[in-house]
């Protein structure tokens, strides 16, 4: 493959799989790469080395997730103020006021007590498929425990969470026309999608302020930065922030896990032998398949990477996929093991907006693979997997699944 090749604009080529031969030329031959735009959207720099990512991450003052949000379109000016709303859109000083906030409530000790109710998910959800020895692995193993966790953690009555479930898939799969109820390129499905999801960020908001229970729904509200309160938006964009970044990503990653354990025999082999390896194998899976392929920055300054100019208002697309295969950092990088270690995969990302999530995302992939270890034997993939089309979301759709009934 020519570098003249590489198309990373086109949701079609992230099909197939990840386009690691793209990636491959990019490391090897511009590591700092300007790619042209789709037509309907400028060029970016395409970051694609592991120190690289980790400097552009590292530097907020220079490269702002605020100037134009962290999505490869330039949002219209009338939704920027909702788009900088969200904490993973904002910059120091104002993100890390937020992200103290968030910390204040999202702590280690609320993640603890968790573990005895996110096993006993786990055991529900091996239950109810465990006797008819097949199922959709995506929709019936993979997708139930963090949509059911963010929304124990929310305050979300059970009645209400499949709703969430399927707005997130509305809104992460925006390039994919069978996600989309409009069905039509540049339909508006995701603005409607997100505005059903503030409308009900904003229903449970009050429930919880009538009736405060033991959530984080009422821990936020409660909550202040700078002696103020979380405004209506700030707290709708935080509850739209964990159902699709604490429910999409985890549930990526179990299912990516699983078609990388599957595809390499001696590594499922290896964990039946010894389960105290599985904490080492979630980080691998985690490296080799990246739940995000990418995050934006833009420059607010003139600035270099590798001697490479960046002029003031470039965008800057950070790829994951890559970084996590930089054969300078990763030594054999193209091989699956559930023995790496140490790790320095950027999955949950670094600096800033490390992922807020990560012990909890951790906590859940852990408990998931012990469980299918211990209930589903003779697991395979009955047809190939069917992947979201996307250039941001390493999402898997439908994957039908066999094991042994009982």
């Amino acid at each position: 493959m020519r570098l003249s090749d590489v198309n990373l604009t086109d949701p079609d080529v992230f099909v197939p799989g990840v386009p690691h031969e793209m990636f491959s030329v990019l490391r090897r031959e511009a590591p700092v790469h300007w790619h042209e735009g789709d037509g309907r959207e400028t060029g970016f720099w395409a970051i694609t080395k592991h120190a690289d990512l980790k400097h552009v991450s590292r530097t907020p003052e220079i490269f702002s997730s605020a100037e134009k949000g962290i999505m490869f379109r330039d949002p219209p000016p009338q939704e920027l103020a909702a788009i900088r709303a969200i904490m993973i859109s904002m910059d120091p000083p104002r993100h890390r006021q937020y992200r103290n906030l968030v910390n204040k409530v999202f702590t280690p000790r609320m993640i603890e007590r968790l573990h005895v109710r996110v096993a006993a998910m786990v055991e529900r959800i091996f239950d109810a498929v465990a006797e008819r020895g097949e199922c959709d692995f995506v929709e019936e193993i993979a997708a139930p425990l963090p949509m059911q966790v963010i929304c124990e953690m929310m305050g979300v009555p059970d009645e209400d969470r499949r709703a969430i479930y399927d707005l997130s898939n509305r809104m992460v799969g925006f390039d994919d026309p069978e996600m989309r109820e409009d069905a039509a390129p540049g339909g508006i499905d995701y603005n409607l999608a997100s505005v059903e999801m503030f409308s009900y960020a904003a229903r449970l908001a009050e429930k919880a302020r009538r009736h405060p229970g033991d959530d984080l729904a009422t821990a936020l509200l409660a909550a202040e930065v700078d002696g103020e309160r979380l405004s209506e938006l700030d707290f709708n964009s935080f509850f739209l922030l964990l159902a699709i970044a604490g429910n999409e990503t985890t549930r990526t990653v179990t299912t990516n896990g699983t078609i990388a354990l599957l595809e390499h025999g001696d590594a499922i082999d290896a964990l039946r032998r010894d389960p105290s390896l599985v904490a080492t194998a979630v980080e691998e899976m985690l490296r080799w398949s990246p739940p995000v392929h990418y995050f934006r920055r833009t420059a607010t300054a003139d600035t270099e990477i590798r001697g490479v100019r960046i002029r003031a208002g470039d965008k800057l697309l950070l790829w994951y996929d890559s970084a996590n295969r930089d054969e300078e950092v990763f030594a054999n990088a193209d091989r699956f093991d559930v023995r790496r270690d140490p790790n320095e995969h950027l999955a949950f990302g670094i600096g800033e907006h490390f992922c807020l999530g990560a012990s909890l995302a951790r906590l859940e992939l852990r408990m998931i693979f012990s469980g299918m270890l211990r209930r589903l034997r003779d697991l395979e993939i009955v047809s190939a997997p069917r992947r979201l089309r996307s250039n941001f979301i390493n999402g898997v759709k439908e994957m039908r699944v066999r094991f042994a009934p009982g």
